[in-house]
């Protein structure tokens, strides 16, 4: 999977994926952005309700029709100093239907510890790498 991000301008991103769909990034204006895209951090997080929502709705597919609302909320605590990563991350399903609860969390167990590739990735070894002007760079 590959995502290219382009810079647009100021503090402004634009990302585009495998998929083809665009998203907009941009820093808040107290980081010298307009405010015009969510921030990535945001994304963060959005990207973590977002796959274990899938992975929630593929188990519980056999119960959907029962199922009248599913809302994720993820609320992140992040560190004090610079780089200002999360340290503690809460996601919270809000659902409204006729399911037995132990089903849900047995669907959130194991999209967390089987199949959610975002939660996974937040342990990742992350390694950097250079192309100035056209020229591969080593550090």
């Amino acid at each position: 999977m590959k995502v290219t991000t382009k810079w647009i301008g100021g503090r402004a991103f634009t990302a585009t994926g495998d998929s083809g769909y665009e998203v907009n990034m941009d820093a808040t204006e107290a980081y010298g952005g307009l405010g015009k895209g969510a921030t990535p951090t945001e994304m963060l997080l959005s990207s973590l309700a977002g796959c274990i929502g899938i992975d929630v709705t593929m188990i519980l597919r056999p119960h959907l029709d029962k199922i009248t609302k599913i809302e994720i909320e993820t609320d992140g605590t992040r560190k004090e100093e610079a780089p200002k990563g999360f340290t503690d991350i809460v996601v919270t399903f809000i659902i409204d239907g006729d399911i037995d609860s132990k089903k849900v969390w047995r669907a959130i167990n194991l999209g967390e510890e089987k199949y959610c590739s975002v939660s996974d990735s937040l342990k990742a070894n992350i390694s950097f790498e250079l192309i100035l002007n056209g020229e591969i760079e080593k550090m």
